[in-house]
């Protein structure tokens, strides 16, 4: 499902996530929109701009917040064309997957927005380098322990991306990212549970603080 206020961009989202094998089940203009046809189709993710008629501020977000709550099992995709870090962290407070936030620029990279999508469907997240890059400098709490390279894996993290692509990013082995990671959620005082699970925890911990 799409939530675009721009005609162009929606009808150009729509063929460009069914050229790759996504079934679109629609494509609306505003959050009153979205909210009823996500009820009535229950799609597997839901992309929404933040800001959507009437007055384009943050009635995507809402909409967004309305449907984590109501139909937690679709996934939520924000796109904005600015960074807005304090709604991802809004919308990542209930300490739930299946959330990303990217800027309209990113969807230019077709495999990367591709991607972005498919981790989001499943569960995981996706947010934007921009997005994160911010985040470093407003860190506190238990993140503040973090070593440097540990908060280079958290970034990396909060990207969606996994330990072999982290690995791929920073020229180090998978074990070593391993530790990292293990290490990273030790720190923030993670308790036990599945490992994408506890890779969402991170990087609420991340956002909050």
């Amino acid at each position: 499902m799409i939530a675009e206020d721009l005609a162009l961009l929606r009808d150009g989202l729509t063929r460009l996530l069914r050229d790759n094998g996504f079934d679109v089940v629609g494509a609306v203009g505003d959050g009153d929109a979205l909210v009823t046809r996500v009820l009535l189709e229950r799609p597997d993710v839901a992309i929404v701009d933040v800001r959507l008629p009437p007055t384009f501020r943050d009635e995507g977000v809402r909409a967004a917040m309305l449907l984590r709550e109501r139909v937690p099992e679709t996934g939520v995709l924000i796109v904005s064309q600015y960074v807005e870090p304090a709604y991802a962290a809004e919308l990542l407070a209930d300490g739930r997957g299946g959330l990303g936030y990217l800027l309209k620029d990113r969807i230019m990279d077709v495999d990367d927005f591709v991607a972005a999508v498919r981790r989001v469907a499943r569960g995981g997240t996706a947010l934007d380098p921009e997005v994160v890059a911010q985040l470093l400098g407003r860190r506190g709490g238990h993140v503040n322990e973090l070593t440097p390279r540990e908060l280079e894996v958290l970034a990396l993290m909060a990207e969606g991306r996994t330990n072999a692509a982290i690995a791929s990013r920073l020229v180090v082995t998978v074990s070593a990212v391993e530790k990292h990671v293990a290490s990273i959620f030790a720190k923030l005082r993670l308790p036990q549970s599945d490992e994408d699970h506890r890779r969402v925890l991170a990087v609420l911990a991340y956002l909050q603080a």
